[in-house]
């Protein structure tokens, strides 16, 4: 960026481009931006949308995850029509070329001004500063990418020796302070919707036609053939800012309802507002206390809309403001909203992680000490398939595998629970079960995803020390003691009650035909203590 065009001749057009991550009209930096420059050039406004079949793949993206950004887009272009801007959303391949193809359409539409948000990963920073390469060596345009995915962005939470932090706690005590503004521009502050173009626009040769630019239903390769899968995922992950904004003031202002347990609307009726202390009895005012409990309905379930840009970190955090009574931001251990937040900044650490760190978006373990820990075969017995499958016989795992199967998304603490019972009781390579989450979770983000697999994988940033080793059976009870997460989601199960149901006895689960566990837990955490302690030995 700072040695790109700074001053290029004024265009007939300024240009947008819209990524994966940033599905929005409001408080969009980069469009914010975009908008004000178009203004001040009296020209109009065009917004950019590309898929890219080949990162999809590359990105192990899933196809719920594809149908989820479709739908979103659908609903932007048309909250952007009734402002006269169009959303040209087109595709192409191969991805290398995607640089100049983007340029190409800055050519066709007379624009010289492009922006976007910026992508952490390393394949899409990669993508952007070739562009900026193209389009200098061009000579006529200027590309303008800015930070929007933090609260605080990468590079400006440093250690004193001004390195990037790989632990989480003194990285929240140093991002504390950055949420105080310095002068008048706050880093919670909402960016300007953009202004209408003028209707004249559509009249235009060129970008008239922009208009009439659709939004396809699917992605060849990334689609949802099951009718029954998707309509209940979309039943579950409704598209839309609006929703979004919903289901947010519903986590901040309702009470939490059982009923929202499993593959249901998050939107139904019947939500409640708490009467006597509205601020300790909400779902957020529980968060402190029950944010762990897979069987109440205490989280906001908002990581989709996060993940795709569809609601942004500041305005979630700008909402819990609302509720105090001196307006601050309340990051403390102590309530429900401060520990929310809290979780909002470990979403600021993952991506200062990515950027600082590429190597995590490698494939590579982020303590190169543990790249020679022995991994199991990944068709060995089966074991990863069955663990895919919610066919472990540990009732919590494969009820969480199960939602994540029925609903495209798992409450945090089970993935916690799942991704350790894969790495350590099995001993299976944690990139594969990586990969698995980001194929079949319609919230698959690389930063939060690869974060929560190599902690529980003890090879990454603040990791899981290798000895600590969650009991999936203790955590069972701890995590849904009254069992009714695992009824929901393990059919055979339902019936059961008691220790019955965190640990089936083998005859009782011969007889619901449910499977014996595959391994032994007290012997896989010797065997996991020993790799670990050792990498590379048996």
């Amino acid at each position: 960026m700072k040695h790109a065009n700074k001053h290029p001749a004024k265009g007939e057009a300024v240009v947008y481009w819209m990524r994966m991550e940033d599905l929005r009209i409001t408080d969009n930096r980069a469009l914010a931006l975009a908008s004000k420059h178009a203004q001040q050039d009296g020209v109009p406004l065009l917004t950019l949308f590309v898929l890219s079949p080949q990162d999809y793949v590359a990105h192990d993206r899933s196809a719920r995850r594809i149908d989820f950004t479709l739908r979103n887009l659908q609903s932007i272009r048309s909250s952007l029509a009734d402002k006269h801007i169009p959303l040209y959303t087109t595709s192409h391949t191969p991805r290398t070329t995607l640089p100049d193809y983007v340029l190409s359409l800055l050519k066709q539409w007379k624009a010289t001004t492009l922006f976007a948000n910026i992508e952490y990963e390393v394949d899409e920073l990669r993508r952007d500063i070739k562009l900026c390469e193209l389009a200098k060596k061009d000579g006529g345009i200027a590309c303008t990418f800015v930070h929007d995915r933090c609260i605080i962005p990468p590079g400006q939470v440093l250690t004193k020796d001004e390195r990037g932090y790989t632990v989480y706690s003194p990285f929240l005590r140093s991002w504390i302070p950055h949420l105080t503004p310095k002068g008048k521009d706050s880093p919670i502050a909402c960016a300007p919707d953009p202004a209408s173009n003028t209707p004249s626009v559509r009249d235009h040769p060129v970008y008239g036609p922009l208009f009439d630019n659709t939004v396809p239903d699917e992605v060849e390769g990334f689609t949802m053939d099951d009718a029954e899968e998707r309509e209940r995922i979309r039943m579950c992950w409704p598209a839309g800012e609006e929703a979004a904004r919903l289901m947010l003031d519903r986590f901040l202002h309702t009470m939490s309802r059982s009923s929202q347990l499993g593959a249901v609307d998050p939107l139904s009726e019947g939500a409640k507002v708490p009467t006597k202390n509205p601020n300790k009895d909400s779902r957020v005012g529980k968060y402190k206390d029950e944010r762990d409990r897979l069987d109440a309905d205490t989280t906001s379930r908002l990581s989709p809309y996060l993940a795709a840009g569809i609601i942004s970190a500041r305005t979630c955090v700008r909402a819990t403001t609302e509720l105090s009574a001196n307006k601050k931001i309340d990051v403390s251990r102590d309530t429900g909203i401060g520990r929310w937040n809290q979780e909002i900044a470990w979403r600021d650490f993952y991506n200062h992680v990515l950027a600082l760190f590429p190597r995590v978006s490698m494939g590579r373990p982020f303590q190169e000490k543990m790249a020679n820990v022995k991994w199991e075969s990944e068709t060995r017995d089966g074991h990863l398939q069955a663990w895919k499958d919610g066919r472990t016989g540990v009732p919590i795992v494969d009820a969480g595998m199960l939602q994540a199967k029925t609903m495209g998304w798992m409450h945090n603490r089970v993935r916690m629970i799942a991704a350790m019972y894969l790495t350590k009781d099995l001993m299976i390579d944690w990139r594969l079960g990586e990969k698995y989450f980001m194929e079949i979770l319609i919230d698959g983000d690389l930063a939060s995803n690869n974060g929560g697999w190599q902690w529980s994988a003890s090879t990454g940033v603040d990791p899981a020390p290798y000895f600590r080793i969650f009991n999936p059976y203790t955590q069972s009870h701890k995590v849904d003691p009254t069992g009714e997460y695992i009824r929901t989601f393990v059919p055979e199960l339902a019936k059961l009650r008691g220790e019955e149901l965190h640990k089936p006895p083998p005859g009782l689960a011969d007889k619901l035909g449910y499977p014996r566990p595959l391994v032994d837990h007290d012997e896989a955490r010797k065997r996991a203590i020993r790799r670990y302690k050792n990498p590379g030995e048996e």
